[in-house]
């Protein structure tokens, strides 16, 4: 006896990963939407999404927590954008624009998800692979506030249109 199953949905992400890239360029915005200001990369990709006409040759992707998945997104791109929270020690909402040999990690992973990831080891492995595209840069965005809410804080809101504005520059660069 056989028996069917309907097939599973897919989400954005694994659909892209399933196909080509439409895109020469991917802005990825990466965090956990239930945990405030940690979603911040993933708010960012959805304001991006409705304006996504006016960059027929880009592909935005919420990739949240999305682990090693990263790795298969960004792979031989002419550019790769990703987003983040970031602690920098600097003003909460404060958004700076960088390269990842700029970066150190300070991040502890728990290796309790798939999911859970230290975005700049994705990076180096990546490279390490070939797979490396042709230009990346990060945005970080410093939190005000990283607890379990699925709003962003008032000063992180208050500053959308500043970080869609810093990212659609990039864009055009």
């Amino acid at each position: 006896m056989t028996r069917a199953f309907p097939a599973p949905p897919t989400c954005s992400m694994c659909s892209l990963l399933n196909k080509s890239p439409a895109g020469d360029i991917i802005v990825l915005g990466l965090g956990n939407p239930l945990m405030s200001d940690e979603g911040i990369g993933c708010r960012i990709i959805e304001c991006l999404l409705a304006q996504a006409e006016k960059f027929p040759s880009v592909d935005f992707v919420d990739a949240g927590t999305g682990g090693l998945s990263v790795l298969h997104l960004i792979a031989n791109r002419k550019k790769a954008i990703i987003i983040d929270c970031a602690y920098m020690e600097m003003e909460p909402g404060t958004i700076k624009k960088f390269q990842p040999d700029e970066v150190k990690t300070i991040k502890k992973l728990a290796h309790l998800s798939l999911h859970e990831t230290d975005i700049i080891k994705v990076i180096n492995l990546a490279k390490m692979l070939g797979q490396y595209p042709k230009q990346l840069i990060i945005f970080g965005i410093e939190p005000h506030t990283i607890e379990p809410q699925p709003a962003l804080s008032d000063t992180l809101n208050a500053k959308i249109n500043d970080y869609l504005a810093a990212v659609t520059e990039e864009l055009t660069i």
